[in-house]
């Protein structure tokens, strides 16, 4: 096991072209599993190279256990690499292929025998060492993959979207796999994917990067429930996160926002004017958190017409119009209504995220008007 850290880490490929990693600062302690995520052609992959030195740097510094690396030879590195693409050797057996590194390295017969049989009993593939690649299904494929670099006791794993080629089923079982072999292990490890599911579900700590950059890094629930821009707050989450435009009013210097179904219309209280006033504003709001108004119900709700029911199994997925924008409610199957009919939906004004329209920025006004006042929900005329 070892920490990671990587300060200022960037990357380019020459004068006049963009950087494709920008001042990259991230650490991770021992034994702790990373994730880096975010859409193709964010730099997470690129970011994996340098990591391993398949790719060199163009400035900053990467560290193991306080070492800096930047500057090794991957052989010496320390570091064990699954690829997307398996990379198994085709003419080998299972078992050749996992002592492949092993035998590199000169260890003793004896010990390779030994370490290839812990290996394929962790991962429940003793069956297949006889085995080549071409005679193996796609799971076996990457547990021969996963084997080969738990063989190398390195001190850090790396994941290149090691189950991009897996079909939907595979996945979340090999997704299991992978959490369990972790928490056995204990070591260090990064993972990048395109997944946010597989980013929620594996990760210690996630980063989510865009075009070069970490927009945010974190545990995967601080990202979920506090999002640090309107791009993570809809690449986290399924489904995504709502967003709707705002029309705003300023009130005894407080501004409301205003959710109009076509049906009936209430005002959200948002914040402090001051601190809001004279931006165009995106509400976001996650699907659960949308629920249907109980009687009475202290907090704001509208009314709005039911225009497309999805059934999950788990729960139902709702959509109605407010302010002109599909929006997404996420409800238990017992409650789930017909195609036309009307809600009544609260919303929880401190459940609300604000964002700049146009920037994308995440907006936290200072202190939100109490919400045990009610708040009118009235007919259009």
């Amino acid at each position: 096991m070892a920490t990671l850290e990587l300060r200022n880490v960037n990357k380019s490929y020459g004068s006049g072209l963009a950087d494709t990693l920008k001042n990259i600062e991230l650490a991770i302690d021992s034994g702790e599993f990373l994730i880096l995520v975010g859409p193709s052609g964010c730099g997470k992959s690129t970011l994996m190279n340098c990591i391993a030195g398949l790719e060199s740097i163009s400035g900053g510094a990467i560290l193991v256990d306080g070492a800096d690396i930047s500057g090794m030879s991957p052989k010496d590195r320390d570091i064990a690499m699954v690829f997307q693409s398996y990379a198994l050797y085709p003419t080998m057996t299972v078992k050749d292929n996992i002592a492949f590194g092993l035998k590199m390295r000169k260890l003793p017969p004896a010990e390779i025998e030994a370490e290839v049989a812990r290996v394929a009993k962790l991962l429940q593939i003793e069956h297949l060492l006889a085995r080549k690649p071409g005679q193996l299904s796609g799971g076996q494929q990457q547990r021969v993959a996963m084997g080969r670099a738990l063989a190398r006791r390195p001190k850090i794993y790396l994941f290149d979207e090691p189950l991009s080629n897996l079909d939907a089923k595979l996945r979340v079982e090999m997704r299991t796999e992978i959490k369990l072999m972790h928490q056995r292990l204990k070591t260090t490890t990064v993972y990048v994917t395109h997944d946010q599911i597989e980013a929620m579900t594996l990760g210690d700590k996630v980063a989510v990067m865009k075009d070069g950059i970490i927009q945010q890094f974190g545990t995967p629930q601080e990202i979920y429930n506090d999002p640090a821009n309107q791009f993570v707050a809809s690449f986290i989450g399924s489904p995504p996160m709502n967003f709707i435009p705002l029309r705003t009013q300023v009130r005894d210097g407080q501004c409301f926002g205003l959710l109009d179904s076509g049906q009936a219309r209430c005002e959200l209280p948002l914040g402090a004017a001051a601190e809001l006033q004279g931006r165009e504003l995106m509400l976001g709001m996650r699907p659960e958190q949308i629920l249907l108004a109980p009687a009475e119900s202290p907090l704001p709700s509208v009314r709005a017409e039911v225009e497309v029911v999805e059934p999950t199994g788990p729960d139902t997925l709702v959509f109605v119009s407010l302010n002109q924008t599909k929006v997404c409610c996420r409800l238990t199957p017992d409650a789930a209504p017909q195609v036309g009919a009307s809600l009544d939906l609260q919303f929880d004004p401190a459940r609300v995220l604000l964002f700049d329209a146009t920037s994308g920025e995440r907006l936290r006004p200072g202190k939100r008007q109490a919400t045990d006042n009610k708040v009118a929900q009235f007919k259009l005329g």
